[in-house]
């Protein structure tokens, strides 16, 4: 019987059909763990098949942890459960998602009446973090001045530079989206950005963790591409020390 597999899988922002191609392509087993990092909706031309892909595979089989992207949770504040930022939902990349169901030019208050139920039971049911020994996933990133148990929502969904650009002092490695990047940031043993812009037509990345190998498939193409991260990960003992966070860095703006 082979080992159990965990899966880490970037934003994915309403390309379903890439989406599709990736998962068939990994083909989860019932033993193994897809972490989905956030950010399935907006922008793309199929958040709700998207959804409905992702309802499809937990009940397919695998271990399925889904975390909260910073648009689930405009969405979410749009229709009027809690949630940041909600009157900014629709100039997110929220017009597309509310097209995807056929709602079109519809407000938080009808649109909430008219989701599905189980969409709208997935939105509510999403997780803020994970962690898989040595890693630790989340949607945006940590604020690497906050100890761990006081980590403020806004950031684990929004934080940008003062996260991505300096390293931190947590005992693990932190796998996130929310930021895209031409390929992925691979800032070892700090952390590793898994948004490689697929809805900018670029790609969808995911790392398998145990074999430390990538799979990436390109917006509009079938296949999907693998190769080895072993060598990048060996080099690299997580030593983070306790002054190793910057002070002087400053918040960046929403997208």
């Amino acid at each position: 019987m082979n080992a159990p597999r965990t899966f880490v899988i970037g934003d994915i922002h309403g390309c379903v059909d890439e989406a599709d191609r990736l998962l068939d392509a990994l083909a989860p087993s019932s033993t193994d763990t897809v972490v989905f990092l956030g950010d399935y909706i907006d922008r793309g031309p199929a958040s709700k098949a998207v959804i409905d892909r992702l309802l499809r595979l937990r009940h397919e089989g695998p271990r399925c942890v889904f975390l909260k992207g910073n648009h689930e949770d405009m969405f979410l504040a749009f229709l009027g459960h809690s949630g940041l930022y909600g009157d900014a939902f629709l100039f997110n990349g929220g017009e597309a998602t509310l097209r995807s169901y056929g709602l079109a030019m519809r407000t938080g208050q009808t649109s909430a009446h008219l989701l599905p139920p189980d969409h709208v039971e997935f939105l509510l049911s999403l997780e803020m973090h994970y962690q898989h020994g040595q890693f630790f996933c989340v949607h945006a990133g940590l604020n690497p001045r906050r100890p761990l148990q006081d980590q403020e929502v806004e950031d684990m969904l929004w934080i940008r530079n003062e996260f991505i650009s300096h390293p931190h002092p947590f005992p693990f490695t932190v796998l996130f989206g929310h930021t895209p990047q031409r390929e992925v940031v691979l800032d070892l043993p700090y952390k590793v950005g898994l948004d490689t812009g697929l809805v900018y037509w670029n790609q969808l990345s995911c790392l398998e963790l145990h074999g430390e190998r990538l799979y990436q498939i390109r917006r509009g193409e079938r296949n999907v591409r693998s190769r080895s991260l072993r060598i990048e990960f060996s080099q690299h003992q997580h030593q983070p020390s306790s002054d190793s966070a910057h002070r002087n860095d400053h918040r960046e703006g929403r997208p």
